[in-house]
């Protein structure tokens, strides 16, 4: 343990010399590679933009250069060297001085060149923004040079590039824009997905706060909005060919028409950022449905909870499932799918898959002689995917997203063939989980629920809870966890995932070159028990931004150290850049760490004080 802090020690100090100390821009993601020159900054001056004709790239390089204007950034957070201490314990062991003004190569107000272009270059100008496009990207600004040359292979490899520039451009305290010093960029993702799931079923997201998603998004350089539309809490989507599924809608204000989930589509194409919609089947399902016929459902007029969980008949309330042995299931389901693809673009389409309940199919009298004739939950579900899959196909040929759970539930996992080109949603049990799918040879997107949520943590929601009444520690004195001292506190997935975890989860770890290459990137869930749009943007900022790092250069510098504390003065700074672009985002330190970061890491400053045995 003490040789890898003390590599970390190392690998933290190398972060801070030659010229890297007079920069103040950092930009996260991190990028693959980014080098800085010694030979002064360059002034910001009236940019304009020599580019093809193109109308995404021209309103991101509109919004880019109005928002370094308008907020005439100064970071918040700066990297600087680790202080150095006495030995410790000393009588004297007090701290060297520290300078915690800003540091620039060239004094403000003298520079040596003023940008006055952004160059752009596209190799591909017609690439559609669809799974695995090309978002590499340059970008150089060399010395004695007007002009920022950008070069990308799509125009979404362009975008990153405007937002990196966006980054880069600092106010120099007095009012003058710059960028400190010459600087190149090359880079490119490690990973085709890299998103977050909002969920709008169990309560409503207004448009207005997924748009701000999209902006932290946009920042972050996450491309893949998962967005779970219902569940069988609610129905907020408008289907023209069943109007009457609105009606269990929580109410009229409360819906998403046609027209506002394409603005929402828009608006994400535009900042390079695909919409996976999940209509959830044939678990999840009560509300809408019900309002079509209610024989396509069975249990939804059951008590969800039992003492006894194998009779419990969902995960929460409300129950219901679709009668997967019910014809008019496939007629009714294939209708809503087959309008939702008109609506959304993507190739990719999520259609659910998880936490189907045996005991709520007892309730169907179809399911009830299938199980007595010999056959299990797990057969009941592999007749949904050898008529639902195909039955969606002939409506509108998708790649399908699923939950892992059709193949490894251990109560209901389907018993025959799932085809192989369903790319399958991992959130338990992380890297077993993970392993196993892409042994089977299965494409993955991580969302591992120990790594992942970013719901856990905040308690039980359920209400009329008896495990909560308890007014004495009844292990105080053996120091054992329970529920509600020191355990889950009804959070199923506890504790809180920090920035640290999800930076930290190595998920390829072990896997063979064959199954890294199946792995397709990650998605961090936000699932919305405790989440509307009051804490949606704290919940889900800025910890998805140590996602996105994650999936975009990595969590390892060069040697293969982890880099978690050089992320420190990123994070800090990029929340407090996300709340100055209107990203609600939440604070993750006391402010002083801001300008301090380094004295808020738990060993590194402790550990500088050791010497080797």
């Amino acid at each position: 343990m003490r040789d890898f802090i003390l590599a970390s020690v190392v690998t933290a100090s190398a972060l801070f010399t030659g010229h890297a100390e007079a920069v103040a821009a950092n930009p996260l993601p991190k990028p693959a590679n980014i080098t800085w020159g010694d030979s002064g900054c360059f002034s910001f001056g009236a940019v304009t933009l020599e580019a093809p004709d193109h109308e995404v790239l021209q309103d991101a390089f509109d919004r880019a250069t109005k928002t370094i204007r308008e907020l005439m950034w100064i970071p918040a957070a700066t990297e600087a060297p680790v202080r150095s201490f006495e030995a410790f314990p000393t009588p004297t062991g007090a701290s060297r001085r520290r300078n915690s003004r800003r540091q620039y190569a060239t004094p403000p107000g003298n520079c040596t060149g003023t940008i006055m272009r952004v160059k752009v270059d596209i190799a591909n100008e017609h690439a559609g923004l669809e799974h695995a496009v090309d978002e590499s990207y340059s970008l150089d600004l060399t010395a004695a040079s007007d002009s920022i040359e950008i070069s990308a292979a799509t125009v979404y490899g362009a975008l990153h590039a405007l937002t990196t520039l966006q980054q880069l451009v600092i106010n120099d305290g007095k009012g003058n824009l710059l960028i400190e010093q010459p600087v190149s960029v090359k880079d490119k993702p490690l990973y085709p997905v890299r998103g977050i799931m909002i969920d709008t079923g169990r309560n409503f997201i207004s448009k207005n706060k997924i748009m701000e998603q999209l902006n932290g998004m946009a920042l972050s350089k996450l491309n893949v909005l998962h967005w779970h539309l219902i569940d069988s809490q609610s129905w907020a989507v408008e289907i023209a060919a069943y109007p009457q599924m609105t009606d269990d809608a929580y109410s009229g204000n409360e819906i998403y028409s046609h027209d506002d989930l394409k603005e929402i589509i828009s608006y994400a194409a535009a900042r390079g950022i695909r919409v996976i919609p999940e209509i959830d089947m044939p678990g999840h399902a009560s509300a809408g449905w019900g309002q079509i016929d209610e024989s396509i459902l069975t249990c939804q007029n059951s008590w969800w909870s039992n003492d006894n969980w194998p009779l419990h008949t969902a995960v929460e309330p409300s129950p219901g499932q679709l009668d997967i042995l019910n014809n008019k299931t496939y007629e009714v389901t294939g209708k809503v799918y087959k309008e939702m693809t008109t609506i959304f673009p993507d190739s990719w389409f999520h259609i659910g898959g998880d936490e189907l309940f045996a005991n709520c199919n007892n309730f169907s009298s179809l399911a009830l002689a299938f199980f007595n004739s010999g056959k299990t939950m797990g057969d009941l579900y592999q007749v949904w995917v050898d008529r639902a899959l195909p039955n969606f196909r002939a409506q509108a040929n998708k790649t399908f997203v699923m939950w892992e759970d059709v193949k490894l539930s251990a109560d209901v996992a389907a018993t025959g063939v799932l085809p192989k080109d369903v790319v399958l949603q991992a959130w338990n049990n992380g890297l077993d989980h993970i392993s196993n799918l892409t042994a089977q040879g299965y494409r993955v997107i991580v969302s591992s629920a120990d790594f992942m949520y970013l719901d856990c943590g905040y308690g039980g929601w359920v209400a009329n809870d008896p495990r909560y009444n308890v007014q004495v520690n009844p292990n105080a004195i053996d120091g054992g966890l329970n529920f509600n001292w020191g355990g889950g506190g009804g959070s199923w997935c506890a504790p809180y995932k920090t920035w640290q975890r999800i930076y930290e989860f190595d998920f390829t770890s072990n896997l063979t070159a064959t199954q890294k290459s199946l792995v397709q990137g990650a998605i961090a869930p936000l699932f919305s028990e405790q989440v509307d749009d009051v804490v949606i943007s704290q919940k889900m900022w800025p910890r998805a931004a140590a996602l996105a790092e994650l999936v975009w250069s990595g969590n390892r510098d060069e040697n293969g150290h982890k880099r978690t504390t050089e992320l420190t003065q990123r994070i800090l700074n990029f929340r407090e850049y996300l709340v100055a672009n209107g990203v609600q985002a939440a604070p993750l330190m006391p402010k002083y760490c801001l300008k301090h970061p380094h004295d808020c890491d738990l060993y590194l400053n402790q550990t500088a004080l050791w010497t080797p045995a």
